[in-house]
């Protein structure tokens, strides 16, 4: 019989990868702590890695596959009727329609599970599908659209080298909530504070004074979706005061001059009006950013989800090239994982832009994934490739892509929908088909991809934490053996699949560790398979309760360019046409009266899917939209009242929260919200429903290079209720 025992673990809920002891007992979660002796995090830990025991034990989470009945309702089935009936019909509607009739969605959670980002792949590439789309794709893909034209690498992502720069200047990011998004590490609040306590300067830009912007020195307010006219402008600014580093600019980039003479076109005064910025503030924070002694611009998802998002985060790498900041120590680096998941993408293909595009819209893919926006109209318009089928794993795109309502009611038209999900939530509810894997509690774990981005380089793998209850199966387990049913294998690839089927004959099986400890082996900081080494393999790792620490961030850029020359591209043909597009923005003019809608992140809040634990949903409303009290005092609306919000696609009623955090002219509201009608699945959320901010989202109003969906600056108007 099992003794109660405690497990040193990290989180795997976010990027921060915070160390927490849970006390278990065989199955049962006893209690979560932080982990006062983990040499990353410190003892520190938000909410969400605390209830971790609660996501454990929830009794609305599903621990057995259920099929639609006649009736309507979800009934339980065994494992071997649900891998049957999965197949055979996604098996028949490729066969009858082609393989871009199945859509196969991902969501986040996915992104901090080693086997599920390794399966993926090959669940995709068994089907033989183009139409994959991920959580990704929904807010993330103009970053990697910039990293692929700027350095030939859709997952080479500079690091803001916060624990060293003397300025941070962060844009479009609140990484106090979220806990550092591409700059992943523990108690990014900490960190901030120890900027300034060193004498440094931290700078928020952003339509809100977010909780990060209450512990920096300034907080500058600016217009949604111009975060590239700002950026630019601060870049002119340094160009005609003589602070660009030439010298810097032409060892590491090409394309140089066909910025510079555009950069003309954006003095602090032509983008006063869009921005909202006064033009001197402009000036002197250029100058105050190329005069620090160390210095770095962070741009992050409220960049990435504008129209501009591809040109902004582009933006804030340029104006780091220009000062010498990139691969600066205190400036933008990158990071030097043991397990590099970037080069394991772009040697598998998984790396480009515009190779493929949807059938209705044209929208292009980045890194594999087409815009998640495309979704409803590819199940809608009839004809050749219309998607008949779904797949989702961990993912709720009903609340978590645009236009929600109308994705919705083209699922209900499908022939057929699996999803692999621990919950019932108000996308899955429409499936014909659950899979659900076991809590993550239940596997070893290792963050697959944030070592990418973060902010101190270690590696880690901590063991089960909890024991897999029979019947339950890892979502890797789900995904391989669908992909196996449909004539695939681990890898994805035909050649090296058969090679596996051998050894399977044989007794070898194929699992996440056995294959992160090879591809680790023959990485940069392997052992190469050879016994004398002293470079990493699994097993040096495992034995080290905290892994083991790989060092600071270093400088050096050019070793993550993967351009044949080795430099930056700074004026590839999608950069300078959306330059030149932009310029003639400038002289645009707002509609009268016209707000622009934002998102808000929340830090007990995880996207959809954590607002069924009664913790994180505690105390006060969350799910309400901030308006400045100018804009409430015009419409007639007053603090706590619901108020009538109307964009192109929808009108719905929503509560009101007077606050001058708000920028007048913007008004914001969480994301991950609407689980009305839910109750009878997710008892918790559904008694605090709130609304999706995604209902007001126009799927058709899009960033021109990606073609994701416009998130923040979606024009509405606001009336009382």
């Amino acid at each position: 019989m099992n003794k109660p025992k405690t497990v040193l673990r990290t989180c795997n809920l976010c990027e921060a990868g915070c160390g927490l002891e849970v006390d278990v007992d065989g199955g049962q979660v006893l209690a979560v702590r932080p982990d006062e002796n983990d040499p990353i995090s410190r003892g520190y830990v938000c909410p969400k890695g605390l209830a971790m025991g609660e996501l454990h034990d929830d009794p609305d989470r599903l621990r057995r596959p259920v099929r639609r009945g006649d009736d309507g309702r979800f009934h339980e089935i065994s494992w071997d009727e649900a891998f049957s009936t999965v197949a055979s019909r996604i098996d028949a509607t490729r066969t009858r329609f082609g393989a871009d009739s199945v859509a196969v969605y991902f969501g986040n959670p996915l992104v901090h599970n080693l086997g599920g980002v390794l399966m993926i792949g090959a669940l995709v590439n068994a089907i033989g599908t183009k139409n994959r789309m991920s959580a990704s794709s929904q807010d993330t893909a103009p970053r990697f659209a910039a990293s692929y034209y700027l350095y030939g690498n859709t997952w080479a992502v500079p690091v803001p080298d916060v624990d060293h720069t003397d300025y941070f200047l962060c844009i479009g990011a609140n990484p106090v909530v979220s806990q550092g998004s591409f700059m992943a590490g523990p108690d990014v609040k900490a960190r901030i504070r120890r900027i300034r306590e060193r004498g440094g300067k931290v700078v928020v830009v952003d339509p809100r004074r977010t909780e990060t912007s209450k512990i920096a020195d300034e907080h500058v307010f600016i217009r949604p979706g111009n975060d590239a006219a700002l950026l630019l402008a601060m870049c002119n600014v340094i160009v005609k005061q003589g602070l660009a580093d030439r010298a810097s600019i032409e060892r590491m980039s090409s394309g140089w001059g066909e910025i510079e003479k555009r950069l003309g076109s954006f003095t602090p005064k032509s983008v006063e009006g869009v921005t909202g910025v006064p033009a001197e503030t402009i000036e002197r924070m250029a100058i105050e950013f190329a005069k620090a002694k160390t210095s770095v611009a962070y741009t992050r998802i409220g960049t990435c989800n504008s129209l501009y998002g591809t040109l902004g985060s582009y933006a804030g790498d340029l104006l780091n090239v220009i000062v010498g900041r990139l691969g600066a120590r205190g400036g933008s680096v990158f990071a030097e994982p043991a397990l590099d998941i970037g080069s394991v993408a772009s040697a598998l293909g998984i790396n480009g832009h515009g190779r493929w595009h949807s059938r209705v819209r044209k929208l292009p893919e980045t890194g594999c994934d087409l815009p998640a926006s495309v979704l409803a109209e590819e199940m809608e318009t009839p004809g050749a490739g219309q998607v008949r089928a779904l797949v989702t794993v961990a993912g709720n795109p009903v609340l978590s892509t645009p236009n929600g309502r109308r994705l919705e009611s083209a699922m209900e038209k499908l022939d057929f929908y699996v999803a692999i999900d621990m919950y019932v939530n108000e996308t899955t509810r429409h499936a014909d088909v659950i899979l659900p894997p076991c809590w993550a509690l239940a596997e070893a774990h290792m963050e697959p991809a944030t070592p990418n981005t973060s902010l101190h380089n270690s590696v880690r793998v901590s063991p089960p934490a909890v024991d897999k209850q029979p019947g339950e199966l890892a979502d890797w387990e789900i995904m391989l053996r669908l992909a196996e049913m449909l004539g695939g294998g681990p890898t994805g690839n035909r050649a090296m699949d058969a090679v596996l089927r051998v050894a399977g004959r044989l007794g070898w099986k194929w699992d996440p560790i056995s294959t992160a400890d090879l591809l680790i082996r023959i990485g940069p900081r392997g052992d190469k398979l050879l016994p004398w080494s002293k470079g990493l393999n699994m097993k040096r790792i495992l034995a080290k309760p905290y892994g083991i620490d790989l060092g600071a961030l270093t400088p050096g850029a050019e070793r993550r360019f993967a351009h044949r020359d080795k430099r930056a591209h700074l004026a590839e043909l999608p950069m300078i046409e959306e330059i030149d597009r932009l310029a003639v923005a400038l002289k645009a003019t707002r509609a009268d009266g016209e707000l622009l809608l934002v998102g808000r992140r929340e830090l007990r809040s995880n996207n959809s899917w954590m607002h069924n634990v009664p913790s994180l949903v505690s105390g006060r409303t969350r799910c309400v939209l901030y308006i400045h009290p100018d804009d409430a005092r015009r419409a007639g609306l007053r603090d706590s009242a619901p108020a009538k919000l109307t964009s192109r696609i929808c009108t719905r009623e929503v509560p009101v929260r007077v606050t001058d955090e708000m920028m007048p002219g913007v008004v914001s509201l969480p994301h991950g919200y609407g689980h009305e009608g839910i109750d009878e699945y997710l008892s918790v959320a559904g008694a605090h429903a709130g609304v999706s901010a995604n209902d007001w989202t126009d799927d058709q109003l899009v960033e021109r290079i990606v073609g994701q969906s416009v998130l923040n600056g979606v024009p509405v108007r606001i009336a009382p209720a």
